[in-house]
């Protein structure tokens, strides 16, 4: 269907289609992040799911570091990984940190921190709200 200004219309339905699939692939690249950080030897690794708390982002993935050039090569994997789905980074933060490097893309954003920097921050006590993700036992393919 078309408007009066030539732009096509989507019914309510289609958008909730496209959202559903929308937030299928952000898990799933969610998914992919969380693994990274586990193959890369972070610890305590979770992916929380945001998109019922807020509109920002649909997914969080927190993994905590034991040094910062591990923290480094575990976020330029993840790079490398979601390019390969054609979710490439957005926005990036902290790296020349050695307490917190983020990876924004968009619908996921990737914190890596250390062990002091977590504590602090505490992401999973401010966002309590957010379901836990089981990622290693779900399907990222």
């Amino acid at each position: 269907m078309q408007t009066t200004n030539g732009d096509t219309e989507i019914s309510q339905p289609e958008m909730d289609h496209s959202r559903e699939e929308q937030l299928r692939e952000s898990r799933k690249n969610a998914i992919r992040c969380a693994r990274v950080a586990d193959e890369y030897k972070c610890k305590d690794v979770v992916v929380l799911d945001m998109s019922t708390v807020t509109p920002i982002v649909d997914f969080f993935v927190l993994g905590t570091g034991i040094t910062p050039r591990q923290m480094r090569a575990a976020a330029d994997e993840s790079d490398r990984v979601l390019e390969q789905t054609g979710n490439g980074r957005i926005g990036m933060e902290g790296r020349d940190s050695n307490v917190w490097v983020l990876n924004d893309y968009g619908d996921i954003v990737l914190h890596l921190f250390s062990s002091e920097a977590r504590e602090m921050y505490n992401l999973e006590g401010l966002w309590a709200d957010a379901k836990l993700v089981d990622w290693k036992t779900e399907e990222a393919e």
